[in-house]
């Protein structure tokens, strides 16, 4: 779906998985700078958008997630996912309830995929789901940002800032009174320097939660049975997951970022050296330089230089425990 704010001056589309809105719009570091002091929003109205109604959402949606949903207050935020009979990563949903409806967003063009399982398990329980995304938009305001909420807005509040769900018929009245606006490549920056995992980019097809550092975060490790808990709680209490999440620092002096699937080495054992793993995410920070996440292998030392690609040099900082 494409954005009406690419029509403000300096926008430039973004591609791949961001595709529909903008990359930035003309000054990618003040765009950083804006969000890191609380100014400003991003458009992420390419995402998708799920509602759930009904008396039962709530008990429903607790069988079917990672997450502890049963008591979820109005208007507290979590994160959740669903995973395969396996254990493995299929969804990841950031939700909120506003008292009478679960709402939800989740990554571009994943919402019929998860509609279409959703409505697959609503058996006898009272519930409605719709896919809502024609109909609302995702913008992002910046953690300590004070800029007044549109009456109507539903507000997902989070330590990284509030997600409001618009009425996408009033994306471009809020734009005109909430700028600047900022791209999404300044908030994927600011996503990495946070060592915070996104669905389709730091998972493939076999990623389980362990390896992202979600465990306490989007997996409740203490709720009632939900498809692949017997892989989490396995992997919980007798082991650990076959790889980690890591966050890199890049040498600056090379001009372009590696980008998805970017084969991880030991610097030692240079280009030609066994794959350790992959870079999941990078982007330019406005004070750290060029950055990655990555997936490696567990067993991979915390302090040995490592090689990106061919000729990066980078170093890694511990996001989840070898």
């Amino acid at each position: 779906m494409k954005s009406p704010l690419l029509s403000l001056p300096g926008a430039v589309p973004a591609e791949g998985r961001d595709e529909g809105v903008a990359a930035h719009y003309g000054e990618l570091f003040r765009e950083q700078r804006a969000l890191a002091d609380g100014t400003g929003f991003v458009d992420l109205s390419h995402r998708g958008v799920i509602a759930v109604t009904g008396d039962d959402r709530l008990s429903w949606l607790h069988l079917l997630l990672t997450q502890h949903v049963s008591d979820l207050p109005a208007g507290q935020a979590t994160e959740a996912l669903i995973l395969s009979a396996n254990g493995h990563i299929e969804h990841a949903l950031s939700l909120v309830d506003d008292g009478t409806t679960v709402w939800a967003h989740v990554e571009p063009g994943t919402q019929e995929e998860l509609l279409a399982y959703l409505e697959s398990m609503k058996f006898f329980y009272r519930v409605e789901v719709a896919d809502r995304t024609d109909d609302y938009a995702v913008v992002h305001l910046p953690a300590g940002s004070i800029a007044p909420v549109p009456e109507g807005a539903v507000v997902r509040e989070t330590p990284h800032g509030r997600d409001l769900f618009l009425p996408r018929a009033e994306l471009e009245s809020f734009a005109a009174s909430h700028g600047p606006a900022a791209g999404i490549l300044a908030y994927e920056a600011l996503r990495i320097e946070a060592h915070r995992p996104r669905l389709g980019a730091e998972t493939d097809h076999r990623t389980i939660p362990h390896e992202l550092g979600l465990i306490g975060t989007a997996v409740h490790l203490q709720k009632g049975c939900y498809r692949g808990q017997e892989t989490v709680a396995r992997v919980q209490n007798l082991g650990k997951p076959p790889r980690r999440l890591v966050f890199l620092h890049l040498d600056g002096s090379e001009v372009s970022l590696p980008g998805h699937g970017e084969p991880v080495r030991l610097a030692a054992d240079g280009a030609e050296g066994r794959q350790l793993g992959f870079v999941t995410s990078s982007g330019r920070h406005h004070e750290l330089g060029p950055i990655a996440l990555a997936l490696v292998k567990r067993n991979v030392p915390v302090d040995v230089p490592l090689l990106v690609g061919e000729k990066t040099a980078a170093t890694q900082e511990v996001v989840v425990e070898p």
